[in-house]
């Protein structure tokens, strides 16, 4: 499922640094480590050594290690060698280690290939690859810790937990198939429908760490939308800290969306300012509203501002906003501009009162955000989880769901019961990768971040990943 060719990148992030890392991995490389450095390496053992050109230049003074298969990350050969961290320096190394290693067929990996190819020699599954790439992309404290968690096998732990019970269900009740008159009986004794209950509880609890999960991945899209000089760009700035929209007392100040991210108790939050909704015939203007709904189209939730001074146009534009809101995207109804009321209650008729200007509300307004978007609070042992982990566990759950209406229907059933079993625990090996069509896993690992590397001089065809997984023999 994946090339046997010897593969090199630079493992280190772009730019200038004070180290940078290039990574080589494959079935066999001592012939090249050979070859650039005329000696062996011992396994695991840091050695300073130079690396020259084929003039016999220096290129760089650098420590190689060596990770004899299968005790690597990828279960292959791996050679790190930590050079200086110039981009120029790195293509040179780059450049040299191609060189030498040709007759080996050394190639540049793909992008996410180091991590697949620890994947595919069960190094890692997959739900711990994509904690890989979540751990170098999360947004916040909490969100590497759960990216963390995912990494050592927690979340991949309850999965398999979860499959082992199904699979003892399928075990109990595909037995009794060939028995119909003690069907029943046998899996009354067996107590299969409360182990069921069990399995739907457990599933259930997973779900909603699951969704937790996603929010620390992803944070929330937040939109601020309103008419024109509500007070949405002030929103912005107070609730950023800092001035990052411009404020006017001219309607209609913000004509494009402005994108601000910030944390509430650790959750990423990345905040839009859109341009006020209004009829208008200003050109630029009209677009900065067209852009507004686009952003309303896919936020994870929208704060609909509003101010004592509105107009009456404002249930219209309410009506307008839940039309264009998103499935299941909650809505934040806040009046703005509170401190011109005196001192009113904090909320007034399902209404949240705040005040850019002085900061009243908007800590509620914070409380409210988060309990709008399902946010239950940092939960010790939380993990990290993508739109596809949820996926399969709400499929997993409706098959749950399925097989407890088959069981209560007696022995007519049993093997609808089966079945649903079946592809409940399809769904969930799909989540560590036991079950998972090529092209999906071609695609997950076709987005990975680590072991990418490109430059002018060496750009290569993208590999057709499906294509490439299903030659692996």
């Amino acid at each position: 499922m994946t090339r046997k060719l010897p593969i090199i990148a630079v493992a280190t992030a772009p730019g200038k640094g004070g180290i940078g890392v290039v990574r080589i991995s494959g079935h066999n490389l001592k012939p090249i480590i050979k070859a650039l450095f005329q000696k062996a390496l011992l396994p695991r053992q840091a050695s300073l050594l130079g690396l020259q050109d084929g003039s016999g230049q220096l290129i760089d003074q650098l420590v190689a290690i060596y990770f004899a298969a299968p005790a690597s990350f990828t279960g292959e050969d791996v050679l790190e060698l930590q050079c200086h961290g110039g981009p120029q320096l790195l293509e040179l190394v780059m450049k040299r280690c191609l060189e030498l290693g040709k007759e080996d067929g050394l190639v540049i990996a793909e992008p996410g290939e180091f991590t697949l190819r620890a994947y595919l020699n069960n190094k890692v599954d997959l739900a711990q690859a994509e904690a890989i790439a979540d751990l170098i992309e999360a947004q916040s404290e909490a969100a590497v810790r759960g990216a963390a968690r995912s990494l050592r096998g927690a979340f991949s732990d309850d999965i398999n937990d979860l499959v082992e019970e199904i699979t003892q269900l399928r075990i109990l009740v595909e037995s009794t198939l060939d028995f119909p008159e003690e069907e029943i009986e046998f899996l009354e004794s067996a107590q299969a429908r409360a182990r069921l209950a069990a399995v739907k509880t457990k599933l259930q609890a997973l779900r909603d760490g699951a969704k937790q999960g996603k929010i620390l991945r992803d944070g929330i899209q937040l939109v601020l939308a309103g008419a024109p000089n509500v007070g949405k760009s002030s929103l912005l700035n107070k609730l950023a800290g800092e001035e990052v929209a411009i404020v006017t007392s001219i309607a209609g100040t913000t004509r494009d969306r402005v994108k601000e991210s910030i944390q509430i108790e650790g959750v990423p939050m990345h905040i839009i300012d859109t341009a006020g909704l209004r009829k208008t015939s200003d050109e630029v203007e009209a677009k900065g509203i067209e852009r507004t709904w686009e952003a309303i189209g896919l936020a994870d939730l929208v704060i609909f501002l509003t101010a004592p001074n509105a107009k009456k146009e404002t249930d219209d534009l309410r009506a307008q906003i839940l039309e264009a809101l998103p499935a299941k995207c909650p809505i934040l109804e806040v009046l703005n501009k509170a401190d011109l009321l005196g001192q009113p209650e904090a909320h007034q008729d399902g209404v949240l009162l705040v005040s850019a200007k002085t900061g009243q509300g908007t800590d509620a307004l914070k409380e409210a955000i988060l309990q709008a978007v399902g946010w239950s609070g940092p939960q010790e042992g939380a993990i990290v989880s993508r739109r596809r982990h949820l996926d399969c566990l709400e499929r997993a759950a409706e098959h749950i769901e399925k097989s407890e209406q088959f069981a209560a229907n007696g022995n007519n059933s049993l093997e609808l019961f089966a079945e649903e079993l079946f592809l409940a625990q399809n769904h969930l090996g799909q989540i560590t990768g036991k079950l998972l069509p090529d092209d999906l896993l071609g695609k997950i690992f076709s987005q990975f971040c680590i072991g990418k590397w490109r430059s002018a001089g060496f750009r290569t065809k993208t590999l057709n990943m499906p294509k490439m997984l299903k030659s692996f023999d």
